[in-house]
C-alpha cells in the first residue's frame, strides 16, 4: 500500500515532544515510540491530515502548526498489511499537556498503550527504540537552530526496523 503521512513534532510550552508508544498486533513482545500522525484521506492537504491526526490520537486541538522541517520513505509491515510511506513531519507547539485518546480508531486503542512528553535529554539518553530515527539529534538541532529552510531527508528505517515500525492509517 503506497500512502503520504504527515507526523507532527508536537512540542509543549517547555519544548518536552509528545510520543506515543505501541506495537504491532502480531508482534506484541516488540515495542517502539513514534510521532503523532498517520496518513493523509483522499485530497486532504498535509497540513489538514496533521491537524486531524493529531486531535484524533491525542485530543488536542488547535496546535500551532509549524513549518515542514522533515521528510523520509518508509517502506514496512503493520498488523499483516505492507506500506510504502512518504512521511512529511511538521514542527507543531501547543499550550496544553492534557491528553485524550477517546478520539483514536479501534486499532489505535488496541496497538497504543501510552502517550508521553519527553525532555530532549530524556530522548537523547533512551534507549528504546524511537521513530523517525535520529529524532533526538533532529530535535536538537531544532531546539537549538529553528527549523531549516527547507526539509530535511531522514534517514530509511535499517531493514530490520522495518517489521516494527507503526503508523496510523
Amino acid at each position: 500500500m503506497r500512502r503520504r503521512a504527515a507526523r507532527v513534532l508536537l512540542l509543549d510550552p517547555a519544548e518536552r515532544i509528545l510520543l506515543l508508544h505501541g506495537f504491532d498486533p502480531l508482534v506484541p513482545g516488540r515495542t517502539w515510540w513514534f510521532t503523532p500522525g498517520g496518513g493523509v484521506e483522499g485530497e486532504e492537504e498535509l497540513a489538514d491530515a496533521a491537524r486531524r491526526e493529531v486531535a484524533e490520537e491525542t485530543g488536542i486541538t488547535g496546535i500551532a502548526l509549524g513549518p515542514l522541517v522533515a521528510r523520509r520513505s518508509s517502506v514496512f509491515s503493520f498488523d499483516g498489511r505492507s506500506f510504502d510511506q512518504d512521511e512529511w513531519y511538521y514542527l507543531a507547539r501547543t499550550g496544553t499537556t492534557a491528553l485524550d485518546a477517546s478520539g483514536q480508531t479501534e486499532l489505535e486503542l488496541r496497538t497504543v498503550d501510552e502517550m508521553r512528553w519527553w525532555s530532549l535529554p530524556e530522548l537523547l539518553a533512551s534507549t528504546e527504540t524511537v521513530y523517525p530515527e535520529g529524532l533526538g539529534s533532529l530535535l536538537a538541532s531544532l531546539l537549538a537552530a529553528g527549523p531549516p529552510d527547507r526539509p530535511v531527508r531522514l534517514p530509511c528505517p535499517t531493514p530490520w526496523s522495518t517489521m516494527d515500525e507503526h503508523t496510523h492509517s
